[in-house]
C-alpha cells in the first residue's frame, strides 16, 4: 500500500492541472473557436452553438471523471477505498463516461449522414469504441471494486 501512497500527491497535482486547463478550454477557448469557425464559415455558422454546447458538455462529463477520481484517491489516502463510499464515486465515472459515449454517439450519427468524407466519421467510430471500452472497463473495475469490499467486510466481520 506504500507505492499507493506515494502516487497520490503526484496524481492529485497533475488532477489539479488537468481540471484548471479544462476550465480554460471550457469557459474560454471552445466558444472562441466555435464563434471563429462561424465568422470564417458562414455555411457552418448554424453549427457554433450546438458545437459549443456539445463540447463543453464534453469537458463537463470529463471535469466529473477528475472529481470523482479526487473523491477516490481521498478514499486510498485514508484506507477506505473498501468501502460502499467508493462504490459512489465509481458510479459517477460510469455515468460520466456514459453520458459522454451517449453525445459522442449522437455526433457521430449526424456527421456520419452528412458526411461527403469518410474521414471524420471514422475517427468519430474509433473515439465512440474507445469510449466505450473505456466505460465498460470501468464497470469491471466497479464489479472488481464491490467484490473486494464484500471480502473485506467479511474479513472484518470474522476478526
Amino acid at each position: 500500500m506504500f507505492a499507493e501512497h506515494r502516487a497520490v500527491g503526484p496524481l492529485r497535482i497533475f488532477l489539479v492541472v488537468l481540471f484548471g486547463l479544462l476550465v480554460v478550454l471550457q469557459v474560454m477557448s471552445l466558444p472562441g473557436q466555435f464563434a471563429h469557425m462561424a465568422e470564417e464559415s458562414p455555411e457552418f455558422a448554424y453549427l457554433r452553438w450546438p458545437a459549443t454546447a456539445v463540447s463543453v458538455f464534453w469537458v463537463l462529463c470529463v471535469q466529473v471523471v477528475v472529481v470523482a477520481t479526487w473523491k477516490l484517491l481521498t478514499l486510498v489516502k485514508h484506507d477506505r477505498i473498501f468501502s460502499e463510499g467508493a462504490l459512489k464515486w465509481v458510479d459517477a465515472i460510469v455515468w460520466a463516461i456514459a453520458a459522454g459515449w451517449a453525445t459522442l454517439v449522437g455526433v457521430l450519427l449526424y456527421v456520419g449522414f452528412n458526411a461527403t468524407d469518410p474521414g471524420l466519421p471514422l475517427l468519430l467510430f474509433l473515439l465512440s469504441v474507445g469510449v466505450a471500452v473505456l466505460g465498460l472497463l470501468m464497470v469491471v473495475m466497479r464489479a472488481l471494486l464491490r467484490q473486494a469490499t464484500t471480502l473485506r467486510t467479511d474479513m472484518e466481520s470474522v476478526i
